[in-house]
């Protein structure tokens, strides 16, 4: 029996061919036309060409001879990542825009970005299996444990344009964080250099035998909400990218870690309700806004992620506030 698909907002724009291509990649596009000619495929119950663009809210008719092209339950990649079926729906329903250029995640805490050694599930790999007609490009990154906002390139020109954005930092980023501890003064700038994890106020300062080379760590930062003493709600605005940045930055120069930082906290224990709200094993940063020119359109976009399901209770139980 055929399938009735509504067009979801993050569909809007597509056209058919490519709609049907992201769904079913077995599918030769000579079965596609052949289908559209004999009146299977429709849009609005009306014949369809393949070419038509296609809008939220259309229902497309799948016949069910497609069924045998659809992506496999499992996924092995070259590299060694497997992932199922329902691994590339979950990452589907993190989408929060999507057209022909990027598609942006919604990227939950846990989950790499990018995939490599004994890393079973990646975005890189799951966008690629999600989009298999377009040329994936990540264009910046995120902390595996850090959740929010990440921004993926579907083509080369766009992959040039954005990296371009990030390079020369037009694109702005901003994270929001809980710190265990009080934050003094209110805001700032956090202006050093970083070497593995540390932090040095001159770059001339640092031999640590390892021959690497001091990278320049910025960020500003303001305190948009505290807790009695014990937990500071804190907006991040980096303006350089450099590994672990907002976490070190948190811990050795703010001297509040973030909560749920295993690797750099040392996380004071808090009592009754907090406590338990707390002990969730995730890191409380989120990647919560971004702002960059489209590459087609060349218009600012800013697109928002919304609290995670881990950090919402505590937000809401000491009522602070979004920026």
């Amino acid at each position: 029996m055929a399938e009735l698909v509504q067009i979801s907002k993050t569909e809007d724009g597509v056209r058919l061919l490519r709609w049907f291509l992201r769904k079913f990649p077995a599918m030769p596009q000579r079965e596609f036309y052949k289908l559209c000619r004999g009146g299977q495929i429709r849009v609005n119950s009306s014949r369809a060409k393949g070419q038509e663009v296609l809008r939220s809210g259309d229902v497309v008719r799948v016949p069910p001879t497609l069924a045998s092209y659809a992506v496999l339950p499992a996924k092995k990649t070259e590299s060694g990542s497997v992932f199922s079926l329902a691994d590339l729906e979950a990452l589907r329903k993190c989408i929060i825009h999507n057209d022909e250029d990027i598609v942006v995640f919604n990227k939950p805490a846990g989950l790499a970005v990018q995939g490599g050694t004994g890393i079973r599930k990646s975005i890189d790999k799951m966008a690629a299996a999600l989009f298999p007609y377009d040329k994936i490009s990540l264009v910046h990154r995120l902390d595996r444990e850090t959740s929010g906002v990440l921004v993926v390139a579907k083509n080369q020109r766009a992959a040039q344009f954005l990296a371009n954005e990030f390079q020369n930092k037009t694109a702005h980023k901003e994270y929001l964080a809980l710190l265990n501890g009080d934050v003094y003064p209110l805001s700032g700038v956090i202006d050093n250099y970083m070497v593995k994890g540390q932090v040095f106020d001159n770059a001339k300062r640092i031999n640590d035998g390892t021959g690497q080379k001091p990278q320049r760590a910025i960020t500003e930062y303001k305190v948009l909400s505290q807790a009695g003493g014990h937990l500071s709600w804190v907006l991040f605005s980096p303006k350089t990218g450099r590994t672990h940045q907002l976490r070190v930055h948190s811990a050795l120069c703010l001297h509040a870690p973030i909560v749920g930082d295993i690797l750099y906290g040392n996380n004071k224990k808090l009592d009754g309700a907090l406590r338990s709200m707390l002990e969730t094993n995730n890191l409380f940063l989120l990647a919560y806004r971004i702002t960059f020119r489209h590459p087609s359109t060349g218009k600012m976009l800013t697109i928002n992620a919304p609290i995670p399901d881990f950090m919402l209770p505590v937000i809401k139980f000491l009522e602070f506030k979004l920026p």
